[in-house]
């Protein structure tokens, strides 16, 4: 059932949700729910196209055909909605709260860590296995299949630890990864490609680079299908959907920007940390000025709410804000130290179902 008009769309961690797709595919849980054409598969091939919400997906299928003519439908993404957290919970198979990596940007022993980035305001950043400890794909060592220039990073270190690292520089090669490890009899390879989000968030989503962007991610789709032999399937998902942005979409929160001693998150997922001296106004003067725009929730209530998922342990909590504030409708909510932010053309990272759902579909090689 749909949610009601205004009601977030929260993460179906226990079902059809992208945290579930990868140990249901390595044959460590019950795989029903996933797209017919998984089902006897020999070899299992994973493509994550960051950025393509289902809803992008219904509106643009002309620029889709292959895509939109696959078997399986909308799951759930993780909250917040954005790629440090979405593809950690991918690859370990566990929600933000157990994984800790709990957004774009979050507290982290004082500071804010950039998670994509992996820098922490000019100093050394923290080691990538204090902040995500958890095995990647069960602890087995899996090919995968990315860019060449994400090979030394933090963030990969922190949700791809352990895989055997096969780098691309056009997608050209990136098909030709997949096919020789499938060809070498590779059970499961995971590959993921950026093109979609970079895209949309410096030319917005009703640009026409956006629509021949979502064209060449189809043909993507379609050469992987053709090379591919048919006892594999290719699976295809993302970490996330996309809403539009722009300068005239970023809200200041004045008040409570004053009342934090420094904000985290996306725009459309705000994390406020509270200046000692007003921690306990902090909540009330955030829903005050965001109340009629956002779902505005103290940590307490959003760890209690199971929206990121149960069991934070050590310093997760403290990683999340003292108040969260997620984007309901079209605005995002200003970061002082971000001022970046205005120039993106669409953006993520809360519960709406643009955001929310994404695709999970599915078919067999050789066509």
């Amino acid at each position: 059932m749909p949610p009601e008009a205004g009601s977030p769309v929260v993460p179906d961690y226990a079902g059809a949700c992208v945290n579930r797709v990868v140990p249901a595919l390595l044959g460590r849980t019950d795989a029903a729910w996933l797209p017919g054409p998984v089902a006897g598969a020999e070899q299992r091939v994973l493509l994550v196209l960051d950025g393509l919400g289902w809803e992008a997906l219904r509106e643009h299928a002309d620029h889709l055909p292959t895509l939109a003519s696959l078997a399986g439908g909308p799951v759930t993404t993780v909250a917040p909605s954005t790629t440090a957290a979405a593809l950690t919970s991918i690859t370990t198979g566990l929600t933000p709260a157990e994984h800790g990596v709990v957004g774009y940007r979050m507290r982290v022993d004082g500071r804010v860590l950039n998670v994509l980035r992996w820098s922490a305001g000019g100093g050394r950043p923290p080691d990538p296995f204090s902040v995500q400890r958890h095995p990647p794909f069960g602890g087995r060592e899996v090919a995968v299949v990315t860019r060449a220039e994400y090979a030394r990073t933090g963030f990969t270190e922190a949700h791809l630890r352990g895989a055997r690292f096969h780098g691309w520089h056009t997608e050209v090669t990136l098909v030709e990864h997949v096919v020789r490890r499938i060809e070498a009899g590779e059970s499961f390879v995971y590959a993921y490609s950026p093109g979609i989000d970079t895209v949309a968030h410096e030319f917005g989503l009703e640009s026409a680079v956006f629509g021949r962007e979502l064209a060449a991610a189809d043909r993507l789709v379609s050469e992987l299908l053709d090379r591919l032999p048919p006892r594999c399937v290719l699976v295809v998902t993302s970490d996330h959907g996309q809403a539009p942005a722009g300068p005239d979409r970023l809200v200041e929160l004045r008040r409570a920007a004053d009342a934090s001693v420094m904000m985290a998150g996306d725009a459309r997922f705000r994390y406020l940390y509270a200046r000692r001296a007003v921690a306990a106004e902090l909540l009330e003067i955030a829903r005050d000025e965001a109340g009629d725009r956002a779902w505005v929730w103290s940590r307490a209530e959003l760890l209690t709410s199971g929206i990121l998922g149960r069991g934070a342990t050590g310093s997760v909590p403290g990683r999340v804000g003292d108040v969260i504030v997620a984007a309901r409708g079209a605005d995002g909510f200003a970061d002082p130290a971000q001022p970046h932010e205005a120039h993106l053309r669409s953006a993520h990272g809360s519960l709406t179902a643009a955001e929310m759902l994404v695709p999970l579909v599915a078919a067999r090689g050789g066509r």
